[in-house]
């Protein structure tokens, strides 16, 4: 059911214009030193996980700078695409961690062929998602949102579950919005 959506170009625009909302959202906020204006202020990622055919677009972290000459602090807004540091997609990263439970071989091949991630990748996903990820403050203060808690051993895939939706799209994007305070700008609880 998950394994269509990273081939979905229509599922990735979704994505960009959801990042686009929470960037102007920023933008209204203005600049946390000093309070002047923040302007666009772009910058190229080479994200791995996504589709060829997508707009370079697709390819830009969506980041804002203040205006005032002197203070130019950067103030990069939260993202649904692109999951902190981490070069692979965001949604990427949750659906072959989803997967690689219960994939079987043939769906893990036509997974690896569509993204080209190796097997090793795969575990450091499947790791940091055990350990990293509930060693983080932003989860020790969110997994209280869930009852019954959230089987850890599962995530991502206990997280996915929480969330109700018509589409797994909709639940995707839903856990993705959830995610979003670890993508960018300043780690705040629910």
């Amino acid at each position: 059911m998950y394994s269509s959506l990273p081939a979905n170009a229509t599922f990735h625009d979704l994505l960009l214009a959801c990042d686009h909302d929470l960037a102007d959202q920023a933008r209204r906020e203005r600049c946390l030193a000093c309070g002047s204006a923040v302007h666009s202020d772009n910058y190229p990622r080479k994200p791995r996980g996504r589709l060829r055919k997508l707009p370079p677009e697709h390819d830009l972290r969506l980041s804002l700078c203040c205006a005032r000459h002197g203070c130019r602090k950067r103030k990069t807004p939260p993202s649904l695409r692109f999951l902190g540091r981490k070069v692979y997609l965001a949604a990427t990263i949750i659906l072959i961690a989803i997967l690689r439970e219960g994939a079987t071989q043939a769906r893990m091949r036509r997974l690896t062929a569509l993204i080209n991630v190796d097997r090793r990748t795969l575990e450091r996903w499947r790791t940091w998602w055990r350990d990293a990820f509930t060693a983080t403050p932003f989860w020790q203060i969110a997994r209280a949102s869930f009852m019954p808690p959230a089987d850890e051993t599962r995530l991502p895939d206990a997280l996915l579950e929480r969330f109700a939706a018509n589409s797994p799209t909709e639940r995707l994007v839903a856990l993705l919005r959830f995610l979003a305070p670890l993508t960018g700008g300043q780690v705040q609880a629910l």
